[in-house]
């Protein structure tokens, strides 16, 4: 109940919040007035332009004079893929692996650890402090969003957490996507989803509101199993801004996700021929439930050009899993930052940044049966930073370094450096280096389970460093290729260890080091006036003292072909993503000690369509599996075959 009642609280400040129109009559074209709602403001701005606003801790700044590797993934991309879980479309990402089970989706960044990376929504982080990951099979898609991908070590910026990139979410407002949009589909497996928004935006006011319900019967996910593992999942976010003078405006924006379902767990009898598979385990289900909520102001003087911002944010995580016998864990995950920046623009092409945040995490593990420790443990940072740019016509170039105090570890130091210059007008060469750092989750120092998990409280923080050199080449008007090469080394990796003569799961730090290297490739082009494609590859060679990493594919590809007729009559999307042969350990020997193993490799083939009813009502269908690929993403547990759907969306 405290949740619904924070969120409701929050919500309706978004209603009342708002912003005024970005480039209204009389200003001047391609120039920027941020007020209130900085996406928005930022798309009206630069009309066709992809813009990068998690790139900087001060203002938004268009994608073309990054220093680093990124990708915007607009929501017309996400519309044309008829994209509903995040987790799907981010298979698309040069440099991105995915694998997800019932309950836990993670992503990797160039070889890094899921809990490597930052994940954003709406400018809140959204990680668990339990495990300091984020599952991103709870982010459901909402009408008018977009995406931001910022591949690389991006601590300088937000501290630890980002060593491997940053993933930002942004919600559309009420002004970039006014009026009311609404989705309903149904399909095989009991499939019900829907999604219902409204936006609107005044003179100097702007607001949405957004639920989304995503559920289904779900399909068996153990080898020759029978059981169903289904999922219900709910969302209900708001956002707004308002400028109180000119100058001056507050912005606020919340959000709760609910999710529930089954799973199913590992065969733990040793006598059995299936000791270490996931087997049909009836009973056994999950909740985990989450509040997130923003506040913020943001002011100017000196006619802009100095901005000062002051926001704070609160993130509550609860999760609980349950068995036949009653509950089996349950964790209570809470975070509360705030953060301070001022920018100052020092000329045209100069821009001069300071940021201070502060952040508390804390953690308790609520079942007390457990036998683990059932008290409350919490860390304080406090992170200053310090970033520059510099954007010229040919020549870009940027700096930051942050400085962490932390009361459980070492202080730490982190930088980023990148450059930029283009050698013709279709040509721009780009590098950067930057380290990274990631501080021991509560999850690694002290346990959770006794006898299960021990915790290791000598832990010491990750640190990365790692370059990239890349080049964006333009072919003619229609053809955008970037080719990028990156090198890491991550040093203290946290690793799980099996130690003799009981054989419990402990953390340690290697001694060794960890390290990731390869190359990205993507392409976006316009066939034709109704044909347009969107590929990517990626090459990875990720090992540990020679060992290569688990789940971490060496190889995948994605392509997106859309097809639409004149007038957007009818259009069609096939969408073709290879996950390459993977890595992985299985727990089938009955020391506990893991066996490593490699996943097959396998190829999903999703084809979507939609047509046009009449002005703003469209019908649309989807087959994802399209081919029933069987395959595994982690070890014996077997994702979804072919399934599909049929709906009808609106927007008014």
């Amino acid at each position: 109940m405290k949740n619904f009642v924070l969120l409701s609280s929050v919500a309706g400040a978004a209603l009342v919040w708002a912003a005024p129109a970005a480039a209204q009559d009389g200003k001047t074209p391609g120039q920027c007035y941020v007020t209130g709602d900085e996406i928005s403001e930022q798309l009206l701005c630069y009309p066709g332009k992809d813009i990068l606003v998690s790139a900087s801790r001060a203002a938004a700044l268009l994608r073309e004079n990054y220093t680093g590797s990124a990708l915007v993934i607009t929501a017309e991309d996400l519309e044309n893929r008829q994209t509903r879980d995040l987790a799907d479309v981010l298979r698309d990402v040069p440099g991105v692996a995915v694998a997800g089970i019932a309950g836990q989706t993670q992503i990797r960044l160039r070889g890094s650890e899921a809990n490597h990376v930052l994940v954003l929504v709406d400018g809140i982080e959204v990680s668990d402090p339990f495990a300091g990951e984020f599952d991103i099979g709870t982010l459901q898609v909402e009408p008018g969003a977009r995406v931001e991908v910022l591949r690389g070590p991006q601590s300088a910026l937000y501290g630890s957490d980002a060593i491997g990139g940053v993933i930002a979410y942004e919600s559309a407002s009420g002004r970039s996507v006014p009026g009311v949009a609404a989705r309903v589909e149904g399909g095989t497996d009991g499939t019900v989803n829907g999604a219902l928004r409204y936006g609107a935006a005044g003179d100097s006011w702007d607001a949405a509101l957004s639920a989304t319900v995503v559920s289904t019967d779900g399909q068996p996910n153990a080898r020759g199993g029978s059981r169903d593992i289904g999922r219900d999942s709910y969302t209900l976010s708001g956002k707004g801004s308002v400028e109180v003078t000119e100058g001056f405006a507050l912005r606020a924006a919340a959000r709760f996700i609910r999710t529930e379902g089954q799973f199913n767990d590992s065969d733990f009898d040793r006598t059995s021929p299936t000791f270490g598979f996931t087997i049909d385990s009836p009973g056994t289900g999950y909740v985990n439930e989450a509040v997130y909520a923003l506040i913020g102001a943001r002011a100017e003087v000196l006619e802009g050009r100095w901005t000062h911002d002051l926001s704070a944010q609160v993130a509550e995580i609860d999760r609980q899993t349950d068995s036949p016998f009653g509950l089996t864990s349950s964790s209570e995950g809470d975070r509360v930052k705030a953060s301070y920046v001022t920018a100052f623009k020092l000329a045209d092409e100069h821009n001069l940044t300071f940021a201070a945040d502060y952040e508390r995490e804390s953690f308790r593990n609520a079942l007390a049966e457990s036998g683990g420790f059932t008290g409350r443990r919490a860390v304080e940072q406090v992170g200053f930073v310090g970033e520059y740019r510099y954007s010229g016509e040919a020549f870009d170039l940027s700096a930051a370094i942050r400085h962490d105090i932390n009361d459980l570890f070492a202080d730490a130091t982190t930088f980023r450096v990148g450059a930029g210059y283009r050698i013709t007008d279709t040509t721009r060469l780009r590098a950067a280096a930057g380290s990274g750092v990631k501080n021991p989750g509560f999850f690694e120092l002290y346990g959770f389970v006794t006898g299960q998990f021990i915790g290791n409280e000598a832990l010491r923080p990750e640190k990365s460093t790692g370059w990239e050199v890349g080049v964006d080449q333009d072919v003619g008007d229609a053809v955008l290729v970037s080719v990028t090469y990156f090198d890491s080394t991550l040093d203290g990796e946290i690793f799980t260890t099996f130690p003799p003569p009981n054989f419990i799961a402990t953390p340690a730090n290697r001694t060794t080091e960890s390290e990731q290297r390869g190359f990205e490739v993507s392409l976006s082009a316009k066939l034709a006036e109704q044909w347009s494609l969107d590929a990517a590859y990626s090459y990875l060679d990720a090992e540990e003292n020679g060992i290569e990493e688990v789940r971490r594919p060496q190889h995948i590809a994605s392509a997106a072909l859309t097809w639409a007729a004149p007038g957007d009559a009818v259009s069609a999307t096939l969408v073709v993503r290879h996950n390459g042969a993977t890595p992985d350990v299985a727990f089938t020997d009955p020391s506990f000690i893991p066996v490593r193993v490699t996943l097959d490799d396998y190829t999903l083939v999703n084809l979507n369509g939609r047509l046009k009813l009449a002005e703003g009502i469209n019908a649309f269908a989807r087959v994802d599996n399209l081919l029933d690929q069987r395959y595994e993403q982690v070890f014996s547990f077997v994702s979804p075959g072919r399934s599909g759907v049929v709906g009808v969306e609106a927007r008014f």
